[in-house]
């Protein structure tokens, strides 16, 4: 019996006025740019030719704006329900969010450091560690192979749940990485220390 293969597509949410200002965003709500906005458009139409010989299934979005934003296009294009999830948001950055990486590093130096070099347990601003984003991006991924096996679904979430999933993933707004869920649900949680840029 041949096995069932779940495809999965993540995208990168659209440019939003913070990551034009290089503001760390964490779990904040900032809206998209006129760019972030057209990138979603443009997704929305790739993805739209896409459907006519390859359809996509269903769409899942996290729950945050700039996600939700960059999905609802797609998911009008396609003529798909929206489904919003909240293990996908981006990696809770706690009191660095709305804070540009000079502002972090003169506030709490040591820990953005420990941060940068890939330390899996630190908290960054207080909020969530790296463990905690691999760990509620692999349950949301090992439920979506289980029940929706053999589908093709489209993803919309944030750098830091892409890294999550995909290390040394370097995604920019609307860009897309297409991969196999089982594959990735099949993994253990990844705990080692690997060094990453922070999450804008």
């Amino acid at each position: 019996m041949a096995s069932v293969t779940t495809s999965i597509c993540l995208i990168r949410h659209g440019e939003t006025t913070w990551n034009r200002a290089g503001l760390w965003q964490g779990h904040a709500d900032p809206e998209l740019t006129e760019t972030g906005l057209l990138q979603a458009r443009r997704l929305a139409e790739l993805f739209a030719v896409e459907q006519a010989v390859r359809p996509w299934n269903r769409i899942f979005a996290s729950d945050l704006l700039r996600a939700r934003a960059t999905a609802l296009q797609i998911a009008e294009a396609l003529d798909l329900p929206l489904a919003v999830d909240p293990r996908l948001r981006e990696l809770d950055v706690g009191r660095w969010s709305g804070l540009t990486r000079a502002e972090i590093a003169a506030l709490d130096e040591a820990t953005l450091r420990a941060f940068e070099s890939g330390a899996p347990g630190v908290r960054p601003g207080g909020g969530e560690t790296r463990i905690e984003i691999r760990e509620r991006s692999h349950a949301f991924v090992c439920e979506l192979a289980r029940r929706h096996a053999g589908e093709r679904v489209l993803v919309v979430t944030h750098l830091g749940v892409i890294r999550a999933l995909v290390p040394g993933a370097r995604p920019q707004n609307a860009d897309r990485i297409e991969l196999c869920a089982e594959e990735i649900a099949a993994r253990p949680i990844d705990r080692a220390q690997r060094p990453e840029e922070g999450p804008l």
